[in-house]
């Protein structure tokens, strides 16, 4: 009687091991055929975008307005949004460097809507926008942006800009200011 349960559970044991050896490779072939899907949709979708950009201004020719100028160019051109954003874009300060002068930007987005005209919240991308001592001032201003609450900096030309960036930003401030009570 005692063998029998023995041989029983024996038995149970070796299914069971079978069945998740089965189960384990199956869910590794299918964790396989999802990253080569993924690896195929990343090549093909980024293989058909092409990071643009425009031509940027000279130093020598460089003013406060044209840098503002330029980096509404450069958004409405090169940057892919829902029609419903709307943005609009200050100038905030100069900064004397040793070697540069740095013109800061702030462009605010938000999506206002019917019910609420006054958005709840804004997501912020501050541009630089930087003029040389030193180099030849033929040369082209020196552009690099920054989205409120990251440290990425980024520059035009070599990063596409994604609508999820600003809805981050976005959300993030609605759940904060949702967990704060008056």
């Amino acid at each position: 009687m005692r063998m029998d349960v023995e041989d029983a559970d024996a038995a149970i044991k070796e299914k069971a091991h079978v069945v998740i050896e089965n189960v384990i490779r199956d869910a590794k072939e299918h964790l396989q055929d999802l990253q080569e899907k993924e690896r195929a949709y990343c090549l093909f979708s980024e293989a058909e975008y092409i990071i643009q950009n425009i031509q940027w201004t000279s130093c020598k020719d460089f003013t406060v307005e044209r840098g503002q100028q330029q980096i509404e160019e450069y958004m409405s051109q090169t940057w892919e949004f829902h029609e419903s954003w709307l943005h609009w874009s200050d100038y905030l300060q100069e900064e004397e460097l040793k070697y540069s002068k740095r013109y800061h930007y702030r462009v605010r987005w938000s999506i206002p809507t019917c019910r609420k005209p006054i958005p709840r919240a804004t997501a912020c991308i501050y541009f630089i926008i930087e003029i040389s001592k030193i180099k030849p001032p033929t040369l082209p201003v020196e552009v690099f942006f920054i989205l409120e609450s990251n440290k990425l900096i980024h520059r035009p030309g070599q990063c596409r800009v994604r609508e999820k960036w600003l809805k981050d930003i976005i959300e993030s401030k609605r759940i904060l200011m949702d967990s704060i009570t008056f």
